[in-house]
């Protein structure tokens, strides 16, 4: 036990323990979604346990904080096919919350959203579609409907309407996720363009792209999107543009994440599919730029 001079010095101590404490969390959980976006979902599982148990020092062991890693963990048994754990897990994740008079719209919207993950992977669709709806409902109340935090909600009906054959209710969902995405990264561009410019005049240098994306965002966004085109590809002879907006919406992605080589493929992609389906020369031009950004910035990379 260390030796205190004075109480003030001990409660120092103790808040920079719990800010530490308090970052671990961040750091833990952050790693277990990257994981578990990225579909590795036994990876996910120590973080995820180590996120739990930080929360537990810093905040007991019935507070609602508490739940966003008893949701990680549901959702890696549920990735792992252990479905009797994840029931487990969501229904401690549901018993705080019913206990809490404190729960954030953004909790209940990542607990509605693990129910209906749940309820799918039972093939109960009513319960996984009526949980998805409450999941975007809450979302909208906690960050708006066209964020990016909102989308997860967007595609996982869109998922289970895909899956149920509804392909006119999946393809607006798909469509409208794919709107959101590249809105936030077509603005995030412009802004960064927009300072890059006044850098230049400033300093004589640019500085770094980047997604205002944390490694778990990023992971999400990758996984949305390529898992979109993986959809949308298997019916572009019928609807060309809606592939070649969700390339391009990647071209974007990887060039923020100063992925070149990727954001290059995908450009290409989307130009060979436009001259093949032989779309607009405005379309072809549009996508030609896009290469043209790629090539100048790997020529002349930021410093």
């Amino acid at each position: 036990m260390p030796f205190y001079n004075s109480e003030d010095e001990r409660q120092h101590d103790l808040r920079q323990l719990q800010q530490r404490q308090k970052h671990l969390i961040e750091f833990c959980y952050t790693v277990a979604q990257k994981y578990l976006f990225e579909g590795k979902h036994a990876d996910a599982v120590p973080a995820a346990l180590h996120s739990l148990r930080f929360r537990m020092n810093v905040h007991g062991l019935s507070s609602v904080e508490l739940v966003p890693a008893y949701l990680l963990l549901a959702e890696a048994s549920l990735g792992l096919g252990r479905i009797v754990q994840a029931e487990e897990y969501l229904s401690q994740a549901q018993w705080t919350v019913l206990k809490s008079t404190e729960c954030s719209h953004a909790t209940h919207s990542l607990l509605h959203r693990n129910l209906g993950l749940l309820y799918m992977a039972k093939e109960n669709y009513e319960e996984a579609r009526y949980h998805l709806a409450n999941d975007i409902y809450f979302a909208s109340c906690a960050f708006g409907t066209e964020d990016i935090k909102t989308s997860g909600g967007y595609f996982h009906l869109a998922n289970l309407f895909y899956g149920l054959k509804k392909s006119d209710l999946a393809d607006t969902l798909y469509t409208k996720v794919s709107e959101i995405w590249d809105k936030y990264l077509d603005d995030r561009y412009q802004v960064l363009s927009q300072a890059r410019i006044q850098q230049i005049d400033l300093l004589g240098k640019q500085f770094e792209t980047d997604t205002g994306l944390d490694e778990a965002q990023e992971a999400e966004a990758i996984r949305i999107l390529t898992s979109i085109l993986n959809i949308r590809e298997s019916t572009s002879d019928t609807a060309p543009q809606k592939t070649i907006f969700v390339l391009k919406t990647l071209v974007m992605l990887y060039h923020l994440m100063m992925n070149s080589s990727k954001a290059q493929e995908y450009a290409m992609r989307a130009f060979s599919l436009s001259r093949e389906q032989q779309l607009s020369d405005q379309e072809q031009s549009t996508i030609q730029e896009l290469l043209s950004l790629i090539s100048a910035e790997e020529t002349h990379p930021v410093t």
